[in-house]
């Protein structure tokens, strides 16, 4: 049974009724541009043949009732305003803050809501299912309210929820990825605009996930600190350069002439930001050219640049690019997401296949004991009503 027919079928067991709108979201690859996001900088995303559909229909008694097929239990919240919810139920932020974003933007206040959600995204492996649960809440309210608003929009109202409601600082790249994304290219984003753009891919060009089961709870984790962090040094390094706001204000060279400023663990967070932006721009050039050489080499670099200075990385991570590293028909490895466990993307071509991907797996089982999920995953269409 495809995501639709579930989550409809869902939909009519729980609430006794036909949904008024499907929508979907695909999850994402960070491609490359690790943390770059919110410090203004460039990255590139693949939206991917996974992700989370929802059905959905309005009600008038202000309750708002919302069930998955992952667990998670049926939660109802009432009255207004809406406020954020805490243990077991805090899995429907996501779209209640979609519903605070929207409104703010002047979208007529929601009476109530029913929806029902499945997945086929593993959650904590860096694929951004939070993102693309915003991107399909974002477009079913719009058709049920018959609220106009463009595609960059969806995608800001997206960002907000997650960073003013649920409470994460993350960028514009999971929303933007899974909003923007095409079948067969990356999607370019410079932050600063945010500006979108899409990049083909050349063809023949495979993607591989290898999820550790190693969660990365965002709200909890080391993400705040290293956004901190960011912030801090960019704070610092303003006086080298005047005019500049952002880490991604600062070129490598101009980094190095003023990294004295900045306290160590800030240099380091800093040095990652500034060199993984020229990678990106670097990455566009190579894929451009067709050159997945140096696509790869580039790849390794980031993860490494990962590894050692932005300190996002893990042991498990660490050891799965290790081991790609060398595997024929493997191009290049990183970590994928916001790091501190969860997943890592190998950019591989069709002579690497789920036997490859087997070995690679139970290598990973022989030192670790548990074994990682693999997903072969083709890039994918953005977020649509279905």
């Amino acid at each position: 049974m495809d995501l639709k027919s579930k989550a409809v079928s869902l939909f009519r067991s729980s609430f006794g009724a036909e949904p008024a709108v499907v929508t979907r979201a695909p999850g994402r690859i960070e491609f490359i541009g690790n943390h770059t996001d919110y410090n203004a900088g460039t990255v590139l995303g693949a939206a991917i043949d996974r992700g989370i559909t929802i059905a959905a229909r309005l009600r008038t008694d202000g309750a708002f009732a919302f069930v998955s097929d992952n667990g998670a239990p049926t939660t109802t919240v009432r009255g207004r305003p809406l406020t954020p919810q805490q243990g077991g139920a805090a899995w429907v932020n996501y779209p209640l803050g979609v519903v605070v974003a929207l409104e703010g933007r002047g979208m007529p206040a929601v009476a109530g809501l029913e929806m029902a959600v499945v997945s086929d995204l593993p959650p904590g492996a860096g694929l951004s299912s939070s993102a693309a649960f915003e991107l399909s809440t974002a477009l079913a309210l719009c058709a049920l309210q018959e609220f106009t608003l463009s595609r960059e929009e969806v995608v800001k109202a997206g960002r907000e929820a997650e960073n003013k409601f649920v409470g994460v600082p993350c960028g514009i790249l999971d929303q933007g990825v899974s909003g923007f994304g095409k079948k067969d290219s990356l999607v370019h984003i410079d932050c600063r605009g945010p500006v979108f753009s899409l990049v083909p891919m050349p063809a023949g060009v495979r993607f591989w996930i290898f999820n550790t089961h190693k969660k990365h709870a965002l709200v909890d984790s080391l993400y705040a600190t290293r956004h901190k962090e960011c912030m801090d040094a960019a704070r610092l390094l303003k006086p080298s350069k005047p005019g500049a706001q952002w880490l991604a204000d600062f070129s490598p060279a101009e980094f190095a002439a003023a990294a004295a400023a900045l306290p160590a663990a800030a240099a380091k967070r800093a040095k990652h930001v500034i060199e993984e932006i020229a990678r990106v721009d670097a990455m566009g050039q190579a894929l451009k050219s067709g050159n997945l050489a140096e696509a790869g080499r580039l790849l390794f670099a980031s993860h490494e640049s990962s590894r050692t200075l932005f300190e996002n990385s893990t042991p498990e991570l660490d050891f799965l690019v290790a081991t790609l590293r060398g595997v024929p028909g493997v191009y290049g490895s990183r970590l994928t997401g916001g790091g501190f466990g969860g997943a890592v993307m190998a950019m591989t071509d069709a002579s690497f296949d789920a036997t490859a991907a087997a070995r690679v797996a139970d290598a990973y089982a022989a030192k670790f004991t548990d074994r990682p999920d693999v997903l072969a995953c083709a890039t994918a269409d953005g977020a649509a009503v279905v």
